[in-house]
């Protein structure tokens, strides 16, 4: 039997358990794969035990993205990257950390917005690690010509751009968001701001092209205020329930072998469960 299992402190509210068991069924697999409540002082000695503890590999989840990825053996390109990793493995008696935010969220991109105008200006918002991440992979792949980061904290976004030597990334004032969607294909949310809980996020898409796309990595609700705003301007909307589904795949092939699809029955599972 095959374990693996997502850790982060907290952790009792993860959809990765139910995603990942589901393709466990599916594919009649042997295993199982559970959340486990790490603090962050305890996650080296996880890391370090982890054949011990029953586990093949893990999913590291906030607020340990960062730390975890210093503590691995063997790190891959896209992890090195955005100096984060969210999948973990074992192989060959050494720990491997790879970031699959990145593949998660231009995946659910392509599925949900194909033909998107790419090569054009992005407009990315916020500046933690999910930014830093989007930011990389729609540079890195070539998707936008540019990218603008807008923080409400303008250092956090100076540095974060000056992690991207070699891409095209500006910054912007968080007092000029509302302007710097002119032109942009695509506007990204990474913030919390519109999550169930939280403020909402105050963005003005006037100047916004019709033709353009509108993501939220938020998916607590599932269709966020700025998602509601977008929508009724005619733009098309990407939520961020799909990028939580397709950072899941390359996990699971590592750790049991099989690369599974998101389907529409897995989406309606999670949906569920949300209570949307």
């Amino acid at each position: 039997m095959t374990n693996a299992c997502v850790i982060g402190w907290p952790i009792k509210h993860s959809r990765s358990p139910m995603i990942h068991n589901y393709w466990l069924a599916q594919h009649g697999i042997e295993g199982r794969y559970e959340k486990v409540a790490v603090e962050p002082a305890d996650l080296s000695d996880f890391l370090k035990n982890l054949a011990q503890n029953g586990y093949r590999g893990c999913n590291v989840t906030v607020p340990h993205k960062e730390a975890a990825f210093a503590l691995a053996d063997v790190v891959h390109d896209e992890a090195i990257a955005v100096q984060a990793a969210n999948t973990f493995w074992l192989e060959g008696g050494q720990l491997h950390a790879d970031n699959t935010d990145i593949y998660g969220f231009l995946a659910h991109l392509e599925q949900s917005a194909p033909n998107w105008h790419k090569g054009q200006s992005v407009t990315v918002l916020g500046a933690g690690g999910a930014a830093r991440a989007i930011a990389y992979g729609l540079s890195h792949s070539g998707a936008a010509s540019e990218v603008r980061l807008c923080n409400r904290t303008l250092a956090r976004a100076q540095a974060l751009q000056a992690s991207f030597k070699e891409h095209n990334v500006s910054v912007v004032d968080w007092q000029q968001r509302h302007e710097a969607l002119a032109g942009c294909a695509l506007v990204v949310n990474t913030t919390s701001l519109g999550m169930e809980g939280s403020p909402s996020l105050d963005l003005s898409l006037a100047a916004l092209p019709a033709s353009a796309v509108v993501a939220d990595i938020v998916y607590v609700p599932l269709e966020t205020p700025l998602l509601a705003q977008a929508r009724q301007k005619g733009c098309r909307t990407v939520d961020g329930l799909g990028m939580l589904l397709h950072q899941a795949v390359p996990g699971f092939e590592r750790w049991f072998g099989v690369r599974p699809q998101v389907t529409k029955e897995l989406r309606d599972l999670v949906v569920a469960d949300l209570g949307e």
